[in-house]
């Protein structure tokens, strides 16, 4: 069984917001992300979407774009983005999944999960700022970090592997030392995958001194609207 990685996919299925004005790559990328899809995942294998899966302002009006992953083969779990706007809470969300017969999909909130031996852990991030509200976020983000990872190992035990999503990149330097990266080491995280970075970049960071971990940019433009395979 295998797990891929993909994020950022920002449908709008019932919404005006053509993505093709960021760029002709973007025609109809819903349509290649599935037939790669399609191409590799199987029904058994576990697929990581950290964030901005869609446009939809509210959770009854993500139903058509929720509806695509259901037909798309394999486990899946998502992440809240900065533009999830439809996000609620965890007990609202499985509803509406149950009330819909939505049954490969689960939400990554303050919580993890066990696939294989690799435990499932995250939190959404922020950007890296010294403002004094963008502080308060990122010591908020680091805790749900941490409380994500501890519900993983105290469930799971400490002898798996474990990969962590984020949205934001984990790599923040300022804003009073914060640290994603030193919570991360701490419980021997594995993996690492982000989004929220669009378009071609110079040099993605893979590696960070000091640290094991592997990094991997997922956002789906950057990957060419291809999954990306962890394991």
């Amino acid at each position: 069984m295998s797990i891929y990685a993909i994020s950022d996919l920002h449908l709008a299925f019932n919404k005006n917001k053509p993505m093709e004005i960021f760029g002709d790559n973007w025609k109809e990328h819903d349509k290649k992300i599935k037939l790669d899809w399609e191409s590799k995942v199987k029904e058994d294998d576990l697929v990581l979407l950290p964030g901005d899966f869609s446009w939809a302002m509210d959770l009854n009006n993500n139903i058509e774009e929720l509806q695509y992953l259901e037909e798309l083969p394999g486990i899946k779990i998502l992440l809240k983005g900065n533009h999830d706007y439809w996000w609620n809470s965890l007990t609202k969300m499985n509803k509406f999944l149950e009330d819909n017969n939505i049954n490969s999909i689960k939400f990554l909130h303050n919580n993890s999960y066990l696939y294989e031996n690799y435990i499932i852990a995250g939190t959404r991030g922020w950007e890296d700022s010294n403002s004094e509200d963008d502080i308060k976020i990122l010591k908020r983000e680091l805790l749900r970090l941490e409380l994500s990872l501890k519900d993983g190992v105290d469930k799971y035990g400490n002898d798996k592997k474990i990969i962590v999503n984020m949205h934001y990149p984990p790599f923040i330097e300022n804003a009073e030392n914060i640290s994603f990266i030193n919570l991360m080491n701490k419980f021997n995280v594995e993996y690492c995958i982000y989004g929220h970075i669009h378009g071609k970049i110079d040099e993605e960071i893979k590696s960070v001194k000091n640290s094991k971990i592997k990094f991997k940019l997922v956002s789906c433009d950057y990957l060419d609207f291809k999954l990306y395979k962890i394991i």
